[in-house]
């Protein structure tokens, strides 16, 4: 009996044929049913998250585009201010050596000037000492001279030429003096 009762055990879950006929029916129907109604609905809900996704995408490949072209034009600007601030550096300090080359100039002209204007005035003092030394030692000359010959020289000529005599005369013996 256990040999049949096992034996009819198996069959027991082996469904007949009608029902495997009618369970393919309402399956097709069902299957059919749902393609018809359903499908479309859940495409179209595919097709929207693929079409937000995709949009997504575009948009984050825009906004890298858009971070890319910022940074270059921040790196371009940056170069530029860079370059710009060397050259404002080389311009400033060239205008530094100009300001103080026209400064030394300036300096060494009035220097000179100074210089020049000391010289004149040494060569105007030295001619006028000269001129006082001069007419000093004519009169130094005739009262010198009056002496050795005994009386003064009231006349004017004469004791103008006696002065130029002695001054050539001196003259001669300073740029004899110089030769040697």
């Amino acid at each position: 009996m256990n040999a049949v009762a096992a034996g009819n055990g198996i069959e027991l879950f082996i469904p007949k044929l009608y029902d495997i006929v009618w369970s393919l029916i309402i399956l097709l129907i069902l299957a059919v049913f749902f393609y018809k109604f359903f499908m479309p609905k859940f495409q179209a809900i595919f097709d929207e998250r693929s079409a937000k996704i995709e949009g997504n995408i575009q948009k984050a490949q825009k906004a890298r585009d858009d971070a890319d072209e910022a940074k270059k034009e921040y790196e371009d600007q940056l170069g530029k201010a860079r370059v710009e601030a060397s050259q404002i550096r080389d311009d400033a300090r060239a205008e530094a050596s100009r300001i103080v080359a026209d400064a030394r100039n300036r300096a060494e002209t009035e220097a000179n000037q100074i210089t020049e204007n000391a010289q004149r005035s040494l060569r105007s003092q030295q001619q006028q000492a000269l001129v006082s030394l001069k007419g000093e030692v004519g009169t130094l000359a005739t009262a010198l001279a009056g002496k050795i010959l005994g009386s003064q020289l009231q006349d004017n000529a004469v004791q103008s030429s006696m002065i130029d005599s002695i001054i050539a005369d001196a003259g001669k013996g300073e740029s004899d003096g110089q030769k040697a």
